[in-house]
């Protein structure tokens, strides 16, 4: 990284004696000569300044140009006295006051030579931090180690962020929720971008999910070749990092996920799961895009995870091919009874199949016992139950174009009660009487009794 101070070792250029010591610590990215009154709207942060002061009349006309250096970020004004009879105090006390660095260009001293000098010295940096940056990679530094050195490099704090969306790794908090470079990148339709206070990159690589690097602030040219070149390696270390399946041992949690059209849940379910923070073992399975996965459960297991799940999903959607994304999660279970975790975790996501909606995430809490109990019955055997239970009543239903399956199986979920039956089907509570009474002349059993009840609820909710 380029410094003001490191400029200092180019021939002529010294700092005025009120310039604190601090100051001539910042990063510099680029040159800008100007000698407009306000060059505010042509700044950008981290440049050299360099003037002559042209602009310079009367003393009070340093506050406005030095306040928008200030403003826009300025490393430093590099400033010759050569037309305005020396520097003058107001331009010294403007540069105090607002904590820009003032450094002073000797009068047989060209801007040309200047700037010459100082475009190669960022160039040499430019080469060498990236040279730094590829004995990082090469030496198999951790993501957290690459972050660092890229961070002193480019002057600028940087975070690698999964469009799940959490934070991967970063050398700071991010100011910002996870979820927000992600939705910048995709709205800009995956190219690199800049706006709120980030600029975005993507991290190369073939990962249906991507990598996204998040770098602190608006970046110069020099500084968005350093960041594509750091981009690439956070890729070759993505590659390279294959987390092992984590022994799990006491609770856990079986997450079954789908992608349609696309053979992408594998990669998806991984980045999911890592929100979590808990050990995770993949489980294998023939269809891509179906993927299987326990993760161990320590009691902290949030309530509202489905919900989390959803919007996680519905973030990252945009940037992938499948067309839905569909989930199941199962209850805690002890690791030895995974198995049956795991036929939870698939039937609720064939819930999540009927639902509406392009993410959808399906708890174990939704699915019923009984939709557990026939979802192990085939087909034919579940045909042949309901005709030899509901037989008669499939028939009158057919012949007088009634609905008297409709009309037990919602007083039948209404738990018997002919008040909240009826008031659920809008008739009077006698018309239900007659109605549950013939119905059950026709099954020839007692609506009243509950075995009688589960028998026919099951049949009900039997259908093919």
């Amino acid at each position: 990284m380029t410094t003001v101070k490191t400029l200092l070792g180019l021939p002529g250029l010294r700092p005025h004696p009120s310039t604190r010591e601090e100051l001539l610590d910042r990063p510099v990215t680029r040159i800008y000569v100007t000698e407009l009154p306000d060059p505010g709207r042509y700044l950008t942060a981290g440049e050299l300044v360099l003037s002559g002061l042209l602009w310079w009349r009367a003393p009070g006309d340093a506050e406005a140009f030095v306040a928008a250096l200030a403003t826009g970020g300025a490393a430093a004004l590099a400033a010759s006295g050569a037309d305005a009879g020396g520097i003058p105090e107001d331009l010294v006390d403007a540069c105090a006051r607002h904590g820009v660095a003032l450094l002073e260009v000797p009068p047989d001293l060209s801007f040309a030579v200047v700037t010459e000098r100082v475009v190669l010295a960022l160039a040499a940096a430019a080469d060498g931090a990236r040279k730094r940056l590829l004995t990082a990679a090469a030496e198999d530094a951790p993501l957290s180690e690459l972050l660092a050195r890229a961070a002193g490099e480019l002057g600028a704090a940087c975070w690698v962020v999964s469009g799940v969306p959490r934070v991967v790794a970063g050398t700071a908090p991010l100011p910002v929720p996870a979820a927000v470079p992600v939705r910048q990148f995709a709205a800009a339709r995956a190219r690199p971008t800049a706006a709120g206070g980030l600029t975005v990159l993507p991290v190369e690589g073939r990962h249906p999910v991507p990598w996204l690097l998040a770098v602190d602030g608006p970046l110069s040219t020099a500084q968005t070749e350093l960041a594509e070149e750091l981009a690439g390696l956070v890729g070759l270390a993505r590659a390279r990092s294959r987390p092992a399946p984590a022994p799990l041992g006491g609770a856990v949690r079986a997450v079954a996920l789908r992608t349609l059209d696309s053979d992408e849940a594998g990669d998806v379910l991984a980045e999911l799961l890592a929100t979590t923070e808990k050990p995770v073992t993949p489980t294998a399975n023939r269809d891509p895009s179906v993927a299987l996965a326990l993760v161990a459960d320590d009691g902290s297991w949030p309530a509202g995870w489905a919900a989390d799940a959803v919007a996680a999903l519905s973030t990252v959607e945009p940037l992938l091919r499948a067309t839905r994304i569909l989930a199941g999660v199962s209850d805690a279970v002890p690791t030895a009874e995974s198995r049956g975790a795991f036929e939870v975790a698939r039937h609720a996501l064939s819930l999540a199949a009927d639902r509406d909606g392009g993410v959808v995430v399906v708890p174990a809490a939704d699915v019923g016992v009984h939709q557990l109990l026939l979802a192990g019955t085939s087909t034919d055997l579940r045909a042949a139950l309901r005709r030899r239970l509901l037989g008669p009543l499939l028939d009158y239903d057919a012949e007088q174009h009634s609905d008297l399956v409709h009309t037990v199986r919602v007083f039948l979920e209404c738990s018997g009660s002919p008040t909240r039956a009826a008031k659920a089907l809008h008739i009077h509570v006698n018309t239900l009487r007659y109605r549950i009474g013939r119905a059950a002349e026709l099954l020839g059993v007692d609506l009243a009794d509950f075995v009688a009840q589960v028998d026919v609820y099951l049949a009900l909710v039997s259908e093919p």
